[in-house]
């Protein structure tokens, strides 16, 4: 059974940083490329970032683009999203997901606020 479970989220300050994890289990995750998606209050969910399963090609929403890092550790099953820079429009709740399925398992809450 796929789960996935984001951690890491906070409240921090304009212009802080954050690392957000997600621990993967039930497939074999060094084979399939992974994303981060972001639900705000009341809005849909929002693309933010890829990464290719091996690790060497990644890809950002222009909203986060020269801010957010996304990397992964396959023999951990774990995938990460470094912020810095954070501003409060990146207030939301953070999921990851396998690409092309659909969001599943526990976001975690980021909340940027002075």
């Amino acid at each position: 059974d796929v789960q996935l479970q984001a951690s890491g989220g906070g409240l921090v300050q304009p212009g802080g940083s954050l690392r957000l994890s997600c621990a993967a289990s039930g497939f074999t995750f060094s084979s399939y490329d992974m994303n981060w998606y972001r639900q705000a209050p009341g809005k849909g969910f929002d693309w933010v970032s890829e990464i290719n399963k091996r690790g060497d090609k990644t890809y950002y929403s222009d909203s986060v683009k020269g801010r957010f890092t996304v990397s992964r550790d396959n023999a951990k099953g774990t995938l990460y999203l470094q912020m810095n820079s954070l501003k409060s429009e990146d207030t939301a709740v953070y999921y990851c997901a396998i690409a092309g399925n659909s969001i599943r398992g526990q976001g975690t809450q980021v909340t940027v606020s002075s």
